[in-house]
């Protein structure tokens, strides 16, 4: 099996990247490939602990993990990107790592296929 990374960038509101990217996340981890989860600029919001299921309105904390759980997923969040939404290290769910950019670069280095998700 290979190693997928995927960039999410999220833009403001309405926003179906986070979903897509999850749900793709998830369907390469089931077919047995390693994913590498990047988020950044708003997209940062998806590794903020605390966050509260609503009806009709997305809640990925669940599948995120599960994902964690099968030892195939890493999500890691922009910690500048974090940061300057004004969450620190210790608001970030539980799995979710916070690095620089040049953690995603070096994981499409290494990577069999690379995705870039948004940018809208």
């Amino acid at each position: 099996m290979g190693k997928l990374t995927i960039g999410c960038f999220s833009s403001l509101v309405g926003s179906l990247s986070l979903d897509f990217g999850v749900k793709l996340a998830e369907a390469a981890v089931k077919k047995g490939h390693e994913v590498d989860f990047w988020v950044s600029s708003n997209a940062t919001m998806l590794s903020k602990k605390g966050q509260k299921a609503f009806k009709d309105y997305s809640h990925l904390a669940k599948t995120l993990t599960e994902l964690f759980a099968t030892g195939k997923f890493k999500a890691v969040a922009c910690e500048a990107c974090a940061e300057a939404r004004g969450y620190h290290k210790d608001d970030t769910m539980e799995g979710w790592g916070r690095r620089s950019m040049d953690w995603y670069l070096a994981s499409a280095f290494s990577a069999d296929r690379v995705l870039l998700i948004g940018g809208d």
